[in-house]
Order: structure tokens, then C-alpha cells, then sequence
């Protein structure tokens, strides 16, 4: 299937090229809160040089790749049948990395052995749209942090249909085990941003691991 390519400009250099697919599912275009999140990265908020990340839900590897470019050891990961884009995506800007960038199958839910110890960083965009995958993402969430683990997820607030009620679902049940706090608009990216986009920063609640 043909690709069309989006480039995602970077503070430090050449843009990230990155190949879309038009035809497929909803992993093959890179979406709004994929490019808030990645711009936001490079804000310098959060610390990524050597430091472990994974990407939950990556899609085209917009924002794992961003995070490699800033030094960053990232694994992304998604379903089967969007390894092919994520390694075309990873090829096409192998030449910016200057930390590590590879691609993995994790389907939510599912065994994580592989990809522990846990990691400092999980990233997620727009991941939070289909009812049924909230409680296999919710367990995986849960398989892969540590109480040092810091999740971005980055989500784009949508009023259409059953929306605002799975996303109401996904914070209640994430508020058992995790404690959220919202990053303020005014420290995302100042070109990328959205008064509907939202980026929270998730940490395991510290009563949750054996003292």
C-alpha cells in the first residue's frame, strides 16, 4: 500500500520523516497527540538521554523516534501488523538517533517479561478510544512499571459518541493503582498544542510495591 510521508520538525536539525499508510487501521497516520507529545519531549521537560523507554500503542513511531533522537534507548512497540511501518519509520530516520530505536511486538494484556526491568519512561499517544482495550491496557500499565516508572500519556479529548465515557472508564480505573497529574498547556510545546490535547504524567501509587 502506498505511504505518504509527514515530517515533524525538530529543534536540533533535520525534520523526522515519517511514512503514513493510507489504507489500515487506526495506527497508520501519525495523530495530533503524536505530535504534541513529541514536541514536548523535546521541550526538555523530562530527562531522556540513556535513559529507557518504551512506547505503547506507537503506530508510525513518531513519538519512540523523537525520543531517540534525544539520546534515548526506546523500544516501540504495537500490534503485528504495524512492525512493517515502524521499521520502515526507524530506517528512514536511523541517521538523526543518537540514543537507540527498535521495534516490538506487545499486544496489551500479554505477557511483558521481555521487555523488563521496567523502564523510566512509558509513552503513549491517543491510545485510549476503544472500550474493550481499556483493561488489557490497564494490565500491561500495571506489568511494566516500577515505582520509579513516569508514563506520558498524551490524549486528545473527543466528544463524539461513547468518547467522553470510556475516557471517564480509563481514569477511574487508572486512579486505583496510579496517581495522575496533568502537565499544564503552557508547558507544551509552544507551536504544538491544543486547548483539546491534554498530556498527563502517571507515577504507580508508592503503596503499591512491597516496602
Amino acid at each position: 500500500m502506498a505511504g505518504f510521508v509527514r515530517e515533524l520538525e525538530r529543534r536540533g536539525g533535520p525534520a523526522l520523516r515519517l511514512e503514513q499508510r493510507a489504507a489500515g487501521g487506526v495506527g497508520c497516520v501519525v495523530w495530533d497527540a503524536a505530535l504534541v507529545l513529541a514536541k514536548f519531549l523535546e521541550t526538555g521537560a523530562c530527562p531522556l538521554a540513556r535513559r529507557h523507554v518504551l512506547e505503547l500503542g506507537a503506530g508510525t513511531g513518531a513519538v519512540g523516534i523523537m525520543a531517540a533522537t534525544l539520546g534515548a534507548n526506546v523500544t516501540v512497540t504495537d500490534l503485528e501488523e504495524l512492525q512493517e511501518l515502524l521499521l520502515v519509520n526507524i530506517e528512514n530516520n536511523k541517521h538523526l538517533v543518537t540514543g537507540s530505536v527498535r521495534a516490538k511486538v506487545l499486544k496489551w494484556g500479554e505477557d511483558v517479561t521481555e521487555f523488563q526491568p521496567p523502564p523510566d519512561y512509558i509513552l503513549m499517544a491517543d491510545c485510549i478510544y476503544y472500550e474493550e482495550s481499556l483493561e488489557p491496557l490497564l494490565k500491561t500499565l500495571k506489568d511494566l512499571t516500577g515505582p520509579d516508572t513516569c508514563v506520558l500519556c498524551c490524549y486528545e479529548q473527543r466528544t463524539m459518541g461513547k468518547n467522553p465515557e470510556i475516557e471517564r472508564k480509563y481514569f477511574e480505573l487508572l486512579q486505583m493503582d496510579f496517581e495522575l497529574e496533568k502537565i499544564p498547556l503552557d508547558k507544551h510545546d509552544e507551536e504544538y498544542r491544543s486547548e483539546d490535547i491534554h498530556i498527563v504524567n502517571i507515577h504507580r501509587k508508592r503503596t503499591n510495591f512491597p516496602s
